[in-house]
C-alpha cells in the first residue's frame, strides 16, 4: 500500500511539474511554429483521453462494480458529464489551448489580468480534481493509475501552453508565470493525497469514482478539444487529426497492454 502511494505521488508530481516546464519551453518557440504544433498535440491528447476513458477506466469500473451495479456506473458516468458541463458554465473547467483563448479572451489590460487570475484558480481546481481521479485509478490498480497519468499528461501539455499564454498576455513576467504554473500544476499532488485517504476507507465507491474519471476525460475530449479541431476542415489537416487521434488511442492501448 505504501509503495503504491509513493508511486502515485511520484507520478502526479512528475507529471504536473514536467507538463508545466515543457509548456514553458514550448513558448520559447517562434509563434508560427507553435501555431502549427499545438493542434497536433491537441489531436494526440484527444485520442489519449478517449482511449483512457473507453479502454481503461470504464472497463475497470464495470468489472469492479459487477453485473448488479452496471446501471449505477452508467448513472455515475452521466452525472459526471453533467457536473463537468456545470463547472464549465462557471468557467472553472474551460481549458486554453491557444493564444488567444476564447474562454478568457480579454479586450483590455484590466480584463487580461482578471483572466490570468481566473486561469490560475480554474487550473488549480482542475488539477486538484485530476489528482483525485488519478488516486482512484491507483487504488483500483497501479497499472490503471499509470495509464491514467499518461492520458492526463498528454492533455496537460497543450493546456499549460494555453494557460501560460494567458498569464503572459495579462502582463505577468515569464519567470513568475512559469513558477506559478508549476505551483498550480502541483495541486494535483494535494488532490491525490486527499482522495487516497478518503477512498482507501471506502473501496465500494471506487468504481463510481472511476466512472467520474472517465466522464471527465470524455467531456474534455468531446466538448473541449474536438470542437477546436473542427475549425480546420481542409483534407490534409483532417487526415493528420484522425491519424494523431488514432495514435493517442494506440498509445493508451499499448500502455495498458505493457502494464499488464
Amino acid at each position: 500500500m505504501n509503495s503504491t502511494l509513493a508511486l502515485l505521488l511520484l507520478c502526479t508530481a512528475t507529471g504536473g511539474a514536467l507538463s508545466a516546464l515543457l509548456a514553458g519551453g514550448f513558448l520559447l518557440l517562434p509563434a508560427a511554429r507553435r501555431e502549427r504544433l499545438v493542434p497536433h498535440l491537441v489531436s494526440f491528447a484527444t485520442g489519449a483521453l478517449l482511449g483512457a476513458a473507453l479502454l481503461a477506466l470504464l472497463p475497470h469500473a464495470l468489472e469492479s462494480a459487477g453485473p448488479d451495479r452496471v446501471h449505477g456506473i452508467g448513472l455515475a458516468l452521466a452525472a459526471g458529464i453533467i457536473i463537468f458541463f456545470v463547472l464549465e458554465k462557471f468557467v472553472l473547467w474551460r481549458h486554453c489551448h491557444a493564444d488567444p483563448c476564447e474562454a478568457h479572451a480579454p479586450t483590455d489590460q484590466h480584463r487580461a489580468r482578471a483572466s490570468a487570475n481566473l486561469v490560475l484558480w480554474g487550473d488549480g481546481f482542475h488539477n486538484t480534481l485530476d489528482g483525485m481521479l488519478i488516486a482512484a485509478a491507483f487504488l483500483t490498480d497501479p497499472h490503471l493509475g499509470v495509464v491514467t497519468v499518461v492520458a492526463v499528461f498528454a492533455h496537460e501539455i497543450p493546456q499549460e501552453i494555453g494557460d501560460l499564454a494567458i498569464l503572459l498576455h495579462g502582463g505577468m513576467g515569464r519567470r513568475r508565470a512559469l513558477l506559478l504554473n508549476v505551483a498550480v500544476s502541483l495541486t494535483s499532488v494535494f488532490g491525490a493525497v486527499v482522495a487516497w485517504y478518503l477512498l482507501a476507507g471506502a473501496l465500494a465507491v471506487l468504481p463510481y469514482a472511476l466512472a467520474l474519471a472517465a466522464a471527465s476525460f470524455l467531456y474534455i475530449a468531446v466538448a473541449d478539444l474536438i470542437p477546436g479541431l473542427h475549425r480546420r476542415v481542409d483534407a490534409r489537416t483532417s487526415i493528420e487529426q484522425v491519424l494523431l487521434i488514432a495514435v493517442g488511442v494506440l498509445v493508451i492501448a499499448l500502455s495498458r497492454a505493457l502494464a499488464h
